[in-house]
C-alpha cells in the first residue's frame, strides 16, 4: 500500500532561507502546511572531511503526487549543492487533517 500522504524534509543554513522555502513550497501549493524546526546541529561527511554546521529543519505536508514537484522546486530554491530531500510517508492520522492536506494541495 502507498500511502497518499507524506512528509517532506529538508535543512537549510539559515532561518531566513527556511522560512523562504516554506513560504515558497505553501504558496505553490506543493504542501499545506510546513514546520521550521531548530537551530538543529548536524553532523556530516561532505568532501571527505567530518563538518558540523548548525542548520533549519522545514518539514512540508504534502501529497504523494506532489513530491516530485515539491523536490524540484527546493532543488531550484536552495542555496546547498546537494539539498536534503527526504519523503516519510504519512500511515495513519485525523482523517479530517488529512483531506484538509489534500484540498490545500490543489489549485
Amino acid at each position: 500500500m502507498v500511502a497518499e500522504h507524506v512528509i517532506v524534509t529538508t535543512t537549510t543554513d539559515s532561518e531566513a532561507a527556511a522560512r523562504e522555502l516554506a513560504a515558497q513550497a505553501i504558496e505553490a501549493r506543493l504542501g499545506a502546511c510546513a514546520q521550521i524546526v531548530g537551530p538543529v546541529t548536524s553532523v556530516y561527511r561532505w568532501e571527505g572531511a567530518v563538518q558540523t554546521d548548525q542548520e533549519w529543519r522545514v518539514e512540508i505536508k504534502t501529497t504523494t503526487d506532489r513530491v516530485a514537484a515539491l523536490t524540484a522546486r527546493i532543488a531550484q530554491l536552495h542555496r546547498y549543492d546537494l539539498p536534503e530531500v527526504i519523503a516519510t510517508p504519512i500511515e495513519g492520522g485525523s482523517a479530517a487533517y488529512l483531506a484538509w492536506l489534500t484540498a490545500e494541495t490543489r489549485g
